[in-house]
């Protein structure tokens, strides 16, 4: 870890609030180990050292037609010094035809001495790499010996950290199969990642389609947005990782026929009314004291991976204390640094 993270946090002056841009949150994510963030959060999380309220979500249509949804999430970890604060996440899927992201946020920190907003920052990179590292922390635990090729299911802002963080921090992957629905997607990511993959010696190739992108990969990971649910559990090799951070691309077959099942949070999956997981849950066709929570495999209170055969789904659904626990960290490089702007109040 930096020595600068540490617990000390330089707040700032009390008649001013911190915004940190994306551009400042992106500068102070490159001294932070998100893998540790991460192991730190979960781990916290197993031990019921977090408080995770229920998500609050508005959904609505906007006046062009189509759909759009607002999401906020508070989130408290307690540790050395509490981060606690919330996450906003707003999207739209038709943002994509006009050349806007489909997903932006906020993420607010609060001092946990007085309760007031302490710093409001850029969320969607907080939000895209604490997703990736859960997904590589996984990995690390779960995947199979001598694992050489991952496959990733689309081809923006998350796949996109997922293939940085799988040739930065998962060791012997050599090659990475990206497939994309949206025709020309995975040549821009090969255009835009390719040098990047490059120096750490994995190779990009495009995948013809879904099925092929899966046949042999050690390591598979939905990052799109779908909610119809396309990979099979026959695509899927004996031994592989398969990792869904999206929606619904795995179908029932790949969330019932696993071997081994981990998730992050029971009570979100049960609470949840939109993704398959929840529904399998609910009506007791995957049953919570057959799987386990990564944090209990962090903690060594339930296995990892026993066998290479074993084919493992991991589906976390995404913790906002996980985006509250490395905000927290980011402010306090920014401190540091000197990174952010004051705005009066």
């Amino acid at each position: 870890m930096p020595a600068h993270d540490d617990h000390t946090v330089h707040l700032p002056a009390a008649d001013t609030l911190t915004y940190l841009s994306g551009a400042e949150v992106r500068a102070a994510c490159a001294e932070i180990d998100p893998l540790a963030c991460m192991h730190e959060t979960l781990v916290a999380h197993a031990g019921e050292r977090t408080v995770l309220p229920p998500e609050a979500r508005l959904d609505w249509t906007p006046p062009d037609g189509g759909e759009a949804r607002s999401t906020g999430v508070p989130g408290l970890v307690y540790g050395g010094l509490t981060a606690v604060g919330t996450k906003i996440t707003n999207a739209n899927p038709a943002n994509v035809a006009q050349g806007l992201p489909r997903a932006s946020g906020l993420t607010v920190l609060f001092d946990p001495r007085t309760a007031r907003p302490l710093c409001v920052m850029e969320g969607a990179h907080i939000s895209a790499l604490r997703t990736a590292a859960v997904s590589v922390l996984a990995a690390r635990h779960l995947v199979r010996p001598g694992a050489r090729t991952a496959a990733l299911y689309g081809a923006g802002v998350i796949a996109r950290e997922h293939a940085l963080m799988l040739a930065r921090r998962l060791p012997g992957i050599e090659e990475i199969r990206v497939y994309d629905a949206v025709p020309g997607r995975v040549a821009q990511f090969e255009r835009d990642m390719g040098a990047a993959l490059g120096a750490h010696d994995v190779k990009v190739t495009a995948a013809v389609d879904a099925r092929t992108a899966a046949l042999g990969s050690d390591v598979v990971i939905a990052c799109t947005h779908t909610r119809r649910g396309y990979v099979e559990r026959s695509w899927l090799a004996p031994g592989a990782l398969a990792v869904n951070v999206s929606l619904d691309d795995f179908t029932e077959s790949v969330l019932t026929g696993a071997d081994r099942l981990y998730v992050d949070d029971w009570d979100l999956i049960r609470d949840d009314p939109y993704r398959l997981l929840g529904t399998l849950l609910r009506a007791g066709r995957v049953r919570q004291d057959e799987a386990a929570t990564l944090g209990e495999v962090l903690t060594g209170a339930r296995p990892g991976r026993t066998g290479d055969d074993e084919l493992i789904v991991v589906n976390p659904f995404g913790l906002a204390v996980e985006d509250i626990a490395l905000a927290h960290r980011v402010f306090r490089v920014a401190r540091h640094r000197g990174l952010g702007t004051a705005l009066p109040r």
